[in-house]
């Protein structure tokens, strides 16, 4: 029996790989420069005045500059016009100068958050989210190159499990939330890592039974500490996708994950830890996915995912 105070699982450090990932992009965008293409351009647009929204975009904007793109920030005050932002939309998907296209979310209420999504270019949505490019991830075969932009946080828990497991072929895989955003491309993702997946929601019966014969569990739902230790098979990892800021006894607040990490620390053979863990992947994505568009607009072959 292993020792309780020797927690049996490897943590899964989220950050020092998407900090490598970074390294990844900035060198494969000096490469597509040396090839005399442009620089991958990132364009971003926040409507409204939202404080977290514009960290955000902030950080997204400056990470790309960092990484060597060219970073194009535009900012429409929260009384902005449905049709104002589709023109501004089509624009940017006319020039050549940008490879992605990213709308802050949420936006104000009077927007149609579906038609603006819709107007974005599929080859410049590097947020992943057009239906072309959701109906292109349920289709790919086995082992197919990602040479469409996919969601940022579902193509950050794929990264992780490859380079936690390698190979994944045969695996059983549960993921529990079934949302469009992270738990369906979850899914879709590990399909076409040869996985044998099962994906679970509020309805399912006898969820903890289910988890028990998981040898990967992603935990997608929104709820903290919902997965429990005893939920885990010994030695699966987990990856937890759950952002949750509950009140601690001094009256402030702490992030956890819809893992209850210190139950499944000792059962578990890999764990993602919140925050540190799929968090830091969503924007590395978003600048690989940029990469990605800029080497399709100048004909070159996508990098393996």
């Amino acid at each position: 029996m292993a020792d309780a105070k020797l927690p049996t699982a490897k943590l899964i450090d989220g950050k020092a790989f998407a900090a490598g990932l970074q390294q990844r992009v900035a060198a494969g965008v000096r490469e597509l420069v040396a090839t005399g293409a442009p620089k991958p351009g990132l364009a971003t647009v926040l409507v409204g005045a939202d404080p977290a929204s514009q960290v955000y975009v902030r950080s997204k904007g400056k990470l790309a500059a960092e990484l060597g793109m060219a970073s194009f920030d535009h900012r429409l005050g929260p009384e902005t016009a449905e049709a104002e932002l589709l023109a501004l939309i089509a624009t940017l998907n006319a020039d050549p100068a940008i490879n992605g296209i990213l709308v802050q979310l949420p936006l104000p209420k009077h927007i149609d958050t579906a038609c603006v999504l819709l107007a974005i270019d599929p080859a410049k949505d590097v947020d992943g989210f057009h239906p072309i490019n959701v109906g292109r991830l349920g289709s790919i075969a086995a082992g197919a190159p990602l040479d469409f932009p996919v969601p940022c946080t579902p193509l950050g828990v794929s990264m992780l499990l490859q380079d936690a497991l390698g190979s994944m072929a045969g695996l059983n895989a549960i993921v529990i939330g079934r949302s469009t955003l992270v738990g369906r491309p979850v899914a879709q993702l590990l399909l076409r890592l040869d996985c044998t997946v099962t994906i679970t929601h509020s309805r399912t019966r006898d969820l903890a039974s289910l988890c028990r014969q998981a040898d990967i569990v992603v935990a997608a739902i929104g709820k903290p500490a919902f997965v429990r230790g005893d939920w885990i098979k010994p030695g699966a990892a987990v990856i937890d996708v759950g952002i949750n800021r509950i009140p601690t006894a001094d009256g402030k607040t702490r992030l956890v994950g819809d893992a209850a990490f210190a139950e499944i620390l000792p059962v578990a053979g890999h764990l993602t830890p919140v925050p540190g863990g799929v968090g830091p992947m969503t924007v590395a994505c978003l600048m690989f996915n940029t990469l990605q568009a800029a080497r399709c607009a100048a004909g070159l072959a996508v990098s393996a995912a």
